[in-house]
């Protein structure tokens, strides 16, 4: 089981094998995934058939160092149409690309362990008290937009001194082709309940443009 399933060359009944357990072996990976990693539908079918799709293709590839530069390529090219993803979203199609890996040089068994045995641990360690870090969950994005010609810089100061436990400015960019800021912060409440209060004192300072209060989430850098 956990000693190459190719010869040389592949033959059809070597290749349907894989194929069979590569596809059931992501379905099930995904389903599992699904518990924990929140997103759309169409994520978790790619995430099923990618092992099949990169086990094909080291499969096809077989030894061909021209084929391989080719495909390489190719797939460095997916980089550059695809937008960015969660934290949970990426180690999900880092752990398919593994197993399809595996699958496509024929070590069927490890494709296995590695989708099946990566989903279970992931699975495990979302469910523990683990890596939870004191007031995590009340984290959010505040974003403010103003006109051009409010000067930000400590206009909100003393509404966010009275509502705010933690401010962290996290970006300015301008909108509306340069008429408006819109300001970005991590923050932390005092109290929830008071977030319409807060929302209120902010508009009276920002002419009553649009303000946002979102969960908060890490940004993925891009390499």
């Amino acid at each position: 089981m956990f000693e190459t399933l190719y010869s040389t060359p592949v033959t059809g009944t070597q290749f349907f094998i894989m194929a069979g357990a590569a596809l059931v072996s992501g379905l099930i990976f995904s389903w599992i995934m699904s518990f924990k990693v929140h997103s759309k539908k169409r994520f978790f079918i790619v995430a099923a058939i990618l092992p099949f799709v990169v086990a094909a293709v080291i499969t096809f590839v077989n030894g061909n160092i021209g084929a391989g530069v080719a495909i390489g390529g190719a797939f460095g090219l997916i980089r550059f149409r695809s937008a960015q993803g969660s934290a949970e979203e990426l180690a999900a199609i880092l752990i398919a690309m593994a197993s399809g890996i595996a699958f496509g040089m024929g070590y069927v068994g490890y494709g296995v362990i590695i989708l099946l045995g990566l989903s279970v641990v992931y699975l495990g360690l979302s469910s523990l008290p683990i890596f939870e870090h004191g007031g995590a969950y009340s984290e959010k994005t505040l974003k403010i937009t103003i006109p051009e010609s409010l000067e930000y810089t400590g206009a909100f100061d003393e509404i966010f001194s009275r509502y705010l436990k933690s401010i962290e400015s996290t970006g300015v960019k301008t909108t509306a082709m340069g008429s408006m800021f819109r300001l970005s912060y991590k923050i932390i409440m005092n109290d929830l309940a008071e977030e319409k209060a807060f929302i209120d004192e902010l508009r009276t300072k920002n002419g009553n443009l649009e303000i946002s209060i979102l969960p908060y989430e890490e940004p993925i850098n891009q390499l």
